[in-house]
């Protein structure tokens, strides 16, 4: 019955492994040389671990850079008129002047004939972001290891 198939079965297996023994070593050998290939390039880039810094008085922000300064937004949700709303009067005592735009190709048309002191801020979604600089773009990341 069934320990009889599957003797013949495995016996079947053995003898196929014996006589295509390149393929057989080539099976075991390449996990094992991947693998070596990711520890070693993990070990040639090795993760930074930063410590902490102390709590520090940094004293007041210096806004006289800031007098004119435009903030665009898109897209206008709920949310992003909230953190907008926060960042523009609760940081400042004369408020920075933010623009909700509809899309991303209307926030930057409007930079193109913008000053300088104009920047984007285009929300991917409710916890990450994108900053447009005139002829640049500044990804938002917690991790700055290698780009």
């Amino acid at each position: 019955g069934v320990w009889r198939q599957t003797k013949a079965l495995l016996f079947k297996n053995c003898l196929i492994k014996c006589r295509t023994k390149k393929s057989s070593v080539q099976e075991v050998l390449f996990p094992l040389f991947f693998l070596f290939w990711l520890i070693l390039m993990s070990m040639m880039h090795p993760h930074r671990k930063y410590g902490e810094v102390a709590n520090t008085n940094l004293g007041t922000l210096d806004t006289s850079m800031l007098v004119n300064f435009v903030i665009g937004y898109t897209p206008p949700t709920r949310m992003a008129r909230e953190i907008m709303k926060k960042v523009a009067f609760d940081n400042f005592e004369d408020g920075i002047i933010t623009e909700e735009y509809l899309s991303e190709e209307e926030l930057q048309e409007a930079s193109a004939f913008k000053p300088s002191n104009f920047v984007g801020v285009v929300f991917t979604d409710a916890m990450s972001y994108q900053l447009r600089f005139p002829d640049s773009v500044a990804m938002s990341s917690i991790y700055m290891e290698s780009r």
